[in-house]
């Protein structure tokens, strides 16, 4: 069975976003000026606070997905809300800098995820299902590189690939034991293969925000950057999983290829 014409437009559609400039990018164009310039004015040792916020940041999101997410269905409306409560979040960051990575980032990650999964909702997406949940926390690895990325390793469905050897591990592993115990092999390589990737956007966040003069205003216009980069990932991959539910992973692949 052939793709509807209006199921084509949304698989073009998809892909102009998941294959769109990255985060820096976007911010640098906002800012009107490079990031590199914050990455110079961070302390020693700034990028182990990052990585380590991140993974907790990551854990208490996997844990409020587990425990809270719920069935609804509805039509994505709440994006403008989340973009406002990330915001706030981000003039925190702003006006304090560094140090306030470790409260900031934590609740901007939340709120991205209830984001995430309101756009999961609205493609029609099962959220009370640990697949549903998972699906959304691959959210934060897309639209970013890992450290060891080279240009064949970057793309939509290379990085679903390959993380779906760990998705299938987590998802019986929460669903035999729960997510309490912290030190479970499957759910700590699940944590550390999004961090890799999402911590290199939260980096560049971090770099956009040490720029003189940010202040408060500028970390909301960061974070509001910031989490409408992941609304995008997350209405992208969720188009494509409707598609696939229908059509398949293959199908939906190659013509994904084709455009």
């Amino acid at each position: 069975m052939p793709m509807s014409q209006n199921e084509f437009e949304d698989l073009k559609y998809a892909k102009e976003l998941l294959e769109n400039p990255g985060l820096a990018a976007r911010i640098t164009d906002a800012l009107g000026t490079a990031i590199d310039k914050g990455f110079e004015l961070l302390p020693v040792k700034w990028s182990e606070m990052v990585q380590q916020t991140t993974k907790e940041s990551l854990r208490k999101a996997l844990e409020f997905a587990v425990m809270t997410m719920d069935d609804r269905p509805r039509a994505s409306s709440w994006s403008f809300l989340h973009k406002m409560l990330a915001a706030t979040s981000g003039a925190v960051g702003g006006a304090f800098g560094l140090p306030a990575l470790t409260v900031e980032l934590p609740v901007s990650t939340i709120i991205m995820l209830r984001s995430i999964a309101d756009i999961a909702r609205s493609e029609g997406e099962k959220i009370k299902t640990l697949e549903a949940k998972l699906a959304c926390l691959e959210v934060f690895a897309l639209g970013g590189k890992s450290p060891g990325d080279d240009s064949t390793e970057t793309g939509y469905f290379v990085i679903r690939a390959a993380f779906a050897r760990e998705v299938s591990e987590v998802a019986k592993y929460i669903a035999k034991k729960g997510v309490a115990e912290k030190g479970a092999p499957a759910i700590a390589r699940f944590i550390n293969t999004i961090a890799s990737r999402f911590g290199v956007n939260v980096s560049e966040k971090i770099a956009a925000q040490a720029v003189p003069l940010i202040g408060a205003a500028g970390g909301a216009l960061i974070n509001t950057i910031f989490i409408d980069h992941f609304q995008d990932m997350a209405r992208g991959h969720f188009i494509i999983r409707r598609l696939e539910r229908v059509y398949g992973t293959d199908e939906v692949k190659r013509q994904y290829e084709k455009l």
